[in-house]
């Protein structure tokens, strides 16, 4: 497996590519259509004659064209091309963007590509002789291209996972982990987890919608900071959210461990036999597991995300605001 980098090589190969971020119409399209490739809701436009594993673009489309689980073709005119799991070979022209999400775009001689190129997982191979838009710019990120190739014809495998000894090596090595970090946190700030812990449990629908509130926020507000902003200023802003994510959910799944584990003592064990660490381990299991149950796990990040904020949001909040 090739690690993730950034292919400066090619890009001083060929100095006519030019290595900057995306633009934001060209990642627009990329998300909205892996959103519709996940959905299995993809909509083609213009889509021409079938050759083996290719689907080829003959004569002039003025709409973008997708490509799932397998190569594009391009040996006419395009507005726009966009593969996953395949590449993007362009023989003749397309005027707006060509992307690939795990396989590679190629230019032959005598090709034209007048938008951005966007590469995730593949590389940018342009012929001597192809064309570029001065204005075009180009993303390239290398690396786990076979992974994304599979995922792109697969998408299922996202939701899914299948039974073996790494997957128990992986949950168990969750357990673990999860478990360590309850245990310190909650002997460092003892105080603090537990009366997040008891707000959650009395303030369970006010904890969550204040969550759901800030990620609403938090959203749109970075990416018109990023976008409107000075780049530093915006990546600040950025940078900050991003911390402030990680750290609530951190905090927020601590809580988790707590709240969950006092609930399945009191089910399980009798009160001789309860003790704090019992209950981290517990619920360090409890949510190790949940987290692999196979299509529902993405809806449950979020939640726990939702409520990991909501709980990092009211942390300065005493219990008197409590239900009576």
């Amino acid at each position: 497996m090739r690690p993730l980098c950034l292919c400066g090589e090619l890009v001083a190969r060929h100095p006519q590519i030019a290595l900057s971020k995306l633009n934001p119409r060209a990642f627009t399209k990329a998300v909205l259509a892996f959103a519709l490739l996940l959905a299995v809701a993809l909509v083609c436009n213009a889509q021409a004659p079938q050759t083996g594993d290719e689907l080829v673009v003959e004569g002039r489309h003025a709409g973008d064209v997708f490509g799932v689980g397998r190569s594009v073709r391009v040996r006419g005119e395009a507005g726009g091309v966009i593969a996953f799991g395949g590449d993007v070979i362009i023989e003749w022209r397309v005027t707006g963007d060509a992307e690939a999400v795990g396989g590679s775009v190629i230019q032959l001689d005598g090709s034209y590509v007048g938008g951005d190129v966007m590469v995730l997982g593949g590389a940018y191979r342009p012929s001597p002789g192809a064309g570029r838009s001065p204005l075009g710019k180009t993303m390239m990120v290398a690396g786990y291209e076979q992974e994304l190739r599979e995922l792109a014809r697969n998408p299922a495998s996202l939701l899914t996972q299948e039974l073996s000894l790494a997957f128990v090596g992986w949950r168990l090595l969750a357990v673990l982990f999860w478990f360590v970090v309850s245990l310190a946190l909650t002997a460092v700030s003892p105080g603090a987890v537990g009366r997040a812990a008891a707000r959650l449990q009395l303030t369970s629908v006010r904890v969550a919608l204040i969550g759901l509130l800030g990620a609403v926020v938090m959203g749109p507000g970075v990416t018109l900071s990023l976008q409107y902003l000075p780049p530093a200023l915006g990546v600040l802003v950025g940078v900050t959210a991003f911390l402030l994510l990680l750290l609530s959910y951190l905090f927020g799944r601590v809580v988790l461990n707590v709240a969950t584990g006092r609930w399945l003592q009191r089910l399980l064990l009798p009160e001789s036999r309860r003790s704090e660490s019992v209950a981290l381990l517990l619920g360090a299991a409890f949510w190790s597991l949940v987290l692999a149950l196979p299509y529902v796990w993405p809806f449950l990040v979020l939640v726990l995300v939702v409520i990991s904020l909501g709980l990092a949001l009211t942390a300065r909040y005493r219990l008197g605001w409590k239900r009576a």
